[in-house]
């Protein structure tokens, strides 16, 4: 490696190479995280139940975590969400309209104990979720 006076073309070339072994630097500039996430990049996106769920908790607990299967209206794709919240699933039929978001889980990847889920459902019908469990909202049909 040259560390002469005129170097700086071939250390800057050598530096250009060597970034294409650090995974964060490819997966930001191939766009790698958007193409592989369901949602495209974005924080929040709309979609239609397809059915209702229940996923079994990871060991050692032994719940049945109430889930609804979504298909998403951008793109078409097909993705589970959890229904936080006490007797929450309830309040979801099929054919509504539901908002979806990230869970919180590490990278993007799967929150708690909930194997393979990584989108929670945060309004339905342009409802709250959260408001229509603690009872001051109630669900409207949908258009």
């Amino acid at each position: 490696m040259g560390k002469g006076l005129n170097a700086a073309r071939k250390l800057k070339k050598d530096r250009r190479k060597q970034q294409w072994h650090d995974r964060y630097f490819k997966k930001r500039v191939l766009r790698l995280k958007q193409k592989a996430d369901p949602l495209g990049g974005t924080a929040q996106a709309r979609g239609i139940v397809i059915e209702k769920v229940g996923i079994e908790a990871k060991q050692p607990n032994s719940a049945i975590r109430k889930c609804v299967k979504v298909q998403l209206i951008k793109n078409g794709r097909q993705i589970t969400a959890f229904a936080p919240g006490n007797n929450a699933i309830s309040f979801i039929d099929e054919h509504d309209e539901v908002m979806i978001e990230g869970i919180g889980g590490r990278m993007g990847r799967s929150y708690g104990d909930i194997p393979g889920v990584r989108f929670k459902v945060i309004k339905v019908n342009d409802v709250a979720l959260d408001q229509m469990i603690k009872g001051k909202i109630e669900k409207a049909m949908r258009r």
